[in-house]
Parts: C-alpha cells; structure tokens; sequence
C-alpha cells in the first residue's frame, strides 16, 4: 500500500499532502474486490468507464499492480463483440444490472491501457491488452454516424442508438487516439481508425447540430476541450464562455444548470481541462474550493446541494471521484503518464479531414 514518501508526487497545496493522497490512494484500493474489479462502492455497481478512471488513479499513486489487475477484469469479462454492459452489481460479471452497450464506457479501455504502458513501460501488458482495445475499439466504430459522431450506445436487443452525445463523443475522441498511440507501438497501423477520429473530431469541433442538445450540462461544455477535440485559442474561448454559467466560486463546478448542485467529478475534469490549456493557476483553485468534499477516510463525496437544504448529496463516497481528483493532481504535478493522456504528447494529431 502507498505510503506518504510513495504519493510525495500527489502533493498540492491547498488539495492534499502526501499523507492525505497515500489515505486517499488506499480507500481506493480498499474498495478493489481480489479480482479486480473497482465498483464504485461495495455494494454499488461497476460501470467500464469509472472503473478505468479508478484504475488510471491508481497507476498514478504508483500502483501498477492494481491498476493492471482492474485492466485484466475487462480482458475477462468483455463481451464476444468488444463491449461491456453498462453496469454490473458490485463489480460482479455475473451480475450485469444494465446490460445496454454504451460507447464511451467500451472506448476508454484504451485511454487506460495507453495510461498504463506510460507508467510502466510494460510491453508485455500492451501485447496481452491489445486485443481487448482491438474489439474494443472496433465495436465502437459500429456506431460511428454518417457525419463522424459516435452513436450513443446500443440496447440489449442490439439495436443501435443512433443519437450521440457530445461528452460521450469527446472521451470516444481521446480513447480513439490512445488506441492509434497503442496500434502505433506494436507496429500495427489502422488507417480506418485514423479517419473515423478525423470525421469525429471534425463534428465536434464543427457541427454541434450533430448531438442531441445537453448544453445545460456542465461536461458538454469542457468535454470538447478535456478529450483533445478543441485545443488552442478555441479552447481557451470555449472554457471562457461558460465560466460563469457552471463555475460557483469557492465550491467547485455545476452538473446540471440550473440546479444548484455541484459535484467533486465534474470539478475535477474541469481542472484538467483547464491544466491542458494552459491554465494550471485556475484548474488549482477549482480543486481547492472542493476540498469540503473530502470525507474520513480519503474519499470524496459525490457532491454538494447549496441552496435551500444545503446537504452533500448522494450520500455516497465513490471510487472515481476520488480517482479524478488524484489524476488532475498528477497533471498539475507534471506526472509524465497523466500529462501525456491529458496533454496530447505521443497522441497522433491532425487527423481532421479538411470538409464535410
């Protein structure tokens, strides 16, 4: 288990010392069945993309052997056509509780597995790993849209969804590009792969009329930005434009407009997005006014009601928002896994065709 001179690396003022990220990195770990898996809580259900986000916070702490544990639960447990059921009860394969296939959650084994190899350098996991991302990926591209989007997901009968979603899109964006990074190591190009990120990164950056219309919610604003879509001045504009409308100083960001809810997850992506334009002064103050999230024990609550009946709500102390705030620390701190993930290095680029 970490111990403060492990996670000196996680230190933040005013976010944790490296006493509270070793407390943290632990509850985590704590919640990890022997096989693998990493539900939100125990007794809660797992879901693929949470599951990887909790995983990617453990290799961060240094946690390789945790981490690669969580990544050979999916290798067990996907499905024969490259998916995963949306959740599962405590983390249990034999207990799927939605058993529709959403994109997003399929596509970001990639993003943890390239995270991974990062970290460790470790050949032999990617080679074991591969065709796992491979079907992964491949699924996923199924539900590509005529106009580069990702359709949302497919229902247990197997009809697809067509509609997409423009968070949804964005992470299958930067998934899409770790597993070209993974292709690229083993020597194994997928030109299909490096047109279908092109078209979707150009309906993202392009063509909002192309998703159904979430705009209230707080990571159809960042998300563009957070999975590599939107960089550069375009970034930077967008995450202006909707500063005022999700950011409530001193207690982190919105999920929902107009609710007067903010949550620690949707805080802790914004900083990343934030660190990735350049903008780490900001990105530390969204992760400092959450710290009256944290709980006994290292974990976060989910978020927090700030009108009317102020109360934390739900009540629930999960796995992923934790690991988010660990991974937006490890950016800020200049983690070479992390930064590379969420930074773009060693990601392919230009990719966007030039019209459609």
């Amino acid at each position: 288990m970490s111990t403060p001179e492990q996670t000196e690396h996680l230190v933040l003022p005013g976010v944790l010392t490296a006493s509270q990220a070793a407390e943290t990195v632990a509850a985590i770990a704590a919640v990890q069945r022997e096989d693998g898996a990493l539900p939100w809580f125990r007794g809660h259900h797992l879901d693929p993309w949470d599951h990887t986000e909790a995983a990617m916070a453990l290799d961060a702490a240094g946690e390789h052997e945790a981490a690669a544990r969580a990544y050979e639960w999916l290798a067990r447990n996907q499905n024969a056509d490259g998916s995963w059921y949306a959740a599962y009860h405590d983390g249990d394969p034999q207990q799927p509780t939605d058993r529709s296939l959403e994109s997003n959650f399929c596509a970001y084994v990639a993003v943890g597995v390239w995270h991974h190899y990062l970290a460790t350098g470790d050949d032999a996991f990617v080679d074991r790993m591969w065709p796992t991302v491979y079907a992964a990926v491949e699924f996923v591209l199924r539900l590509q849209q005529p106009g580069g989007q990702i359709g949302w997901k497919r229902e247990p009968d197997g009809t697809p969804v067509t509609d997409a979603l423009l968070t949804g899109s964005s992470s299958i964006h930067q998934a899409l590009r770790c597993a070209l990074a993974i292709a690229e190591r083993r020597e194994e190009p997928q030109p299909d792969w490096e047109l279908a990120t092109g078209a979707l990164a150009h309906a993202i950056r392009s063509h909002p009329e192309r998703f159904l219309d979430k705009n209230r919610y707080s990571m159809d604003w960042y998300y563009p930005v957070l999975g590599g879509a939107v960089t550069g001045a375009e970034a930077t504009a967008r995450i202006q434009e909707g500063w005022d409308r999700f950011v409530v100083p001193g207690l982190g960001v919105r999920c929902v407009l107009p609710n007067p809810w903010v949550t620690g997850g949707e805080s802790c992506e914004l900083a990343l997005a934030l660190w990735a334009t350049g903008e780490s002064d900001r990105a530390l103050e969204i992760l400092q006014s959450i710290q009256h999230l944290r709980a006994d024990g290292g974990l976060y609550w989910t978020g927090y009601v700030f009108e009317g009946n102020k109360a934390v709500w739900p009540e629930e102390l999960t796995t992923w928002t934790a690991g988010s705030l660990l991974l937006a620390v490890a950016a800020l701190g200049g983690d070479e896994a992390t930064t590379a993930v969420f930074g773009g290095e060693r990601l392919p680029v230009g990719l966007e065709p030039d019209c459609c």
